[in-house]
């Protein structure tokens, strides 16, 4: 990012504003301030007062400072936005596909995914906190770690319940969980309480700037698409699936081993229980 956003003074308008600019900055680059404060919700003059904030007089200055810092590359030139959706259907092309996958790549940090990677491994049990829309990927997180032997948890419980299953972590685990769009009660708490017992958390969230994701460990970020947009999970799928290769590179002989052991079981009762 060729400018500067301090995170901890944005107000919740400016937020909004700065993950905006963040995820589309090409499309800004090619808008007015009256067609931003339209996209991200928010009033023209809000979108006005923004660029001081970020270290520019006015919106013409941003543009004229970012266009040098893209023109670096031909291949980040900025080019038109163009709506490539068919005339035939609105269903997710393969086009804004790999652009959701693109603007993820683009956006993760490799040390801080490795050091995710290294948090899972060491952790002496992993929780999964996976609500709505991301219980999916929760559950195939839980269900290929648990082929590598890592102790692994769905957090079941919701509302106050969630107590519950709180009171028994330690600082040796991890808590994994998912914040797309919004932060949920029972998260706030999770990220909360870390402070008193020092476990760690490691978000995958689909917002580059937000309020939340610094409370968290380490954040990752997969690409969902527009707020009013179809939200794919293609893209947090394919995070959730590079997270668990990623473990089951660590330490390979090991994993082998129980995988082969998983083979053998098979066959032993195929009969009894056929796949």
């Amino acid at each position: 990012m060729a400018f500067s956003i301090d995170q901890q003074n944005l107000t919740q308008s400016q937020t909004k504003l700065a993950n905006y600019i963040t995820k589309h900055l090409h499309q800004v680059l090619l808008s007015t301030e009256k067609e931003i404060a339209y996209e991200v919700g928010v009033s023209i003059a809000t979108v006005s007062r923004f660029w001081s904030v970020i270290g520019f007089h006015n919106l013409k200055e941003f543009k004229q400072h970012m266009k040098k810092e893209l023109e670096v590359s031909p291949a980040r030139k900025i080019k038109r936005v163009e709506d490539k959706k068919s005339d035939h259907t609105n269903y997710l092309s393969i086009e804004k596909s790999i652009g959701l996958l693109q603007e993820t790549f683009e956006n993760i940090d490799s040390q801080r995914f490795n050091q995710a990677l290294d948090m899972i491994y060491r952790a002496k049990k992993v929780y999964v906190f996976a609500n709505g829309p991301s219980k999916g990927l929760g559950e195939l997180l839980i269900y290929r770690m648990k082929r590598l032997g890592i102790p692994i948890q769905l957090i079941a419980h919701h509302g106050n319940e969630i107590f519950e299953e709180i009171i028994h972590f330690k600082r040796e685990d991890i808590v994994l969980l998912f914040a797309f769009g919004r932060l949920l009660p029972e998260a706030k708490v999770i990220l909360d309480y870390q402070r008193d017992i020092h476990y760690r958390t490691v978000m995958i969230t689909d917002q580059l700037i937000a309020d939340f994701t610094s409370l968290a460990s380490i954040s990752l970020f997969a690409s969902r698409g527009e707020p009013h947009e179809f939200h794919s999970m293609l893209a947090p799928t394919l995070l959730i699936e590079n997270i668990i290769l990623g473990l089951s590179l660590k330490d390979q002989s090991s994993h082998i081993q129980r995988l082969e052991q998983l083979t053998t079981l098979r066959k032993k009762y195929y009969k009894e229980l056929p796949r």
